[in-house]
Formats: structure tokens, sequence, C-alpha cells
């Protein structure tokens, strides 16, 4: 059995921002900060900052452009996928992020002001 299912709290680094596949498909690439707290060695809580890429795709991309802004608190639920490129150069790279399934406002001015729920029908 296998289980590839993420949670995260955090906040948006920057506001998101619309794109389009060349199919018209919309998405958008968000990073997330969530902090990581831990003890140093004089025994004090330190945070750590861990940014982390999310892709949301469809409606829910749509939905998330329209609603959020840079700093907001969010949580994202979704699952790893390993994104790869080839560089200008011809190199090829890859990176580990997550394709968000759900995205839920934190902030209480948010959920005051969220008058609709992020759409079910979000095709992959």
């Amino acid at each position: 059995m296998n289980l590839n299912k993420v949670f995260l709290i955090g906040r948006l680094v920057a506001d998101p921002e619309l794109q389009h596949t060349s199919n018209g498909t919309p998405f958008s690439r968000i990073r997330v900060a969530v902090n990581n707290p831990y003890k140093d060695k004089n025994r004090e809580w330190k945070e750590d900052p861990v940014f982390i890429d999310v892709v949301l795709w469809g409606n829910l991309a749509d939905w998330t452009v329209s609603r959020f802004n840079k700093g907001d608190r969010v949580l994202v639920e979704g699952s790893l996928r390993q994104s790869t490129w080839k560089t200008e150069s011809g190199e090829n790279r890859s990176k580990i992020e997550i394709r968000a399934d759900k995205f839920s406002p934190l902030d209480a001015r948010k959920e005051e002001t969220t008058e609709e729920e992020p759409p079910d029908d979000i095709e992959f």
C-alpha cells in the first residue's frame, strides 16, 4: 500500500498569478512559507522557514488567484509530484512540488469575505 498525502499550513510568499498551458488549461504556481520550530543549543525556540512550491490547476487556480494575496495564511491539501524539464542548454532538471487538491483560507478576514467554496469540478 502507498500513501501520498500532504497537508501544509503556511503563508503565501507572493500574490498568486494565473498562467495557462499551451492548450488553455489555467494553473498557478505558488510558494508557501511554513515555519519549522526547533530549540537551539540554549533551549530557546526558534523558527526555520521552509519554502514549498505548490501547483494549482483548473478552477482551483482561478479561484485562488482571485481571492488570495501575499502573506495570507492558508491550508494546502494535496500530493507530492515530481516536475521535470530541460534547461535552455539541454540539461535535465527536476523538483518535488505539491499538487494541490484543496486550498483554504485560514485568516479570519478571508473566511468572512469568502462567499463561495472552492469548486469541486477540477479536472486533472
